[in-house]
């Protein structure tokens, strides 16, 4: 059982879990293409111009070697930082990890958000993801860079945590719970009960 279902408790609910947007693995991808097709005309050079003996070996090896440094590297790294890197939201808290070796842990309670906004560029809407800032409590606003999905991300947040309420009559209890009879408002997009900024957001990329 991997992430997040293994840091769950019992009654707790899983609504979301996604990694970063697939787009940071375009340049990855491109650079091991490339660096295949330079390897392969390497290879074809190689195998023309030097003779058949030990130094068309070392030839061949040296290629490899090169082809493996930059083209796997500059792939697998990223790779693997994209693919350990989660962003989860249950209907108490929001979960974001990253790391492999080195790990970065961080935890809001939904009761504790103040704020949630969003921000995309022209190519953000495009690939359907963007920027999402989370404010909560008397911390510094987090940032959460490259999310996909991110109006509905954004849609989910506003609706299980009091960042969204500032347009209905909901309150959250001791217990952590609604007020009975309370419906959920419709329509409303960037919410923010915030009194001012506090600061730059930290940025999780």
């Amino acid at each position: 059982m991997g992430f997040p279902e293994r840091v769950l408790d019992d009654d707790e609910e899983l609504l979301l879990h996604c990694h970063p947007h697939w787009r940071r693995l375009f340049v990855p991808v491109l650079a091991l293409l490339c660096a295949s097709a330079v390897a392969g005309l390497l290879g074809g050079l190689v195998w023309r111009t030097v003779p058949a003996d030990n130094r068309r070996l070392v030839a061949e090896l040296a290629v490899f070697l090169v082809w493996a440094a930059v083209g796997l590297w500059a792939t697998i790294r990223p790779w693997i930082r994209w693919a350990t890197m989660h962003f989860a939201v249950t209907d108490r808290r929001v979960m974001f990890r990253r790391g492999l070796v080195r790990r970065v842990r961080q935890d809001i309670p939904l009761r504790r958000i103040s704020s949630v906004e969003y921000r995309q560029s022209l190519l953000d809407r495009v690939f359907r993801c963007g920027a999402l800032s989370i404010e909560w409590s008397n911390e510094d606003p987090l940032e959460f860079a490259d999310i996909p999905r991110i109006v509905a991300v954004h849609s989910l947040l506003c609706r299980e945590s009091p960042a969204g309420w500032a347009y209905g009559d909901r309150e959250w209890d001791s217990a952590g719970g609604d007020t009975p009879g309370w419906e959920e408002p419709v329509g409303y997009s960037r919410v923010d009960l915030a009194a001012g900024r506090r600061g730059r957001p930290r940025r999780h990329r």
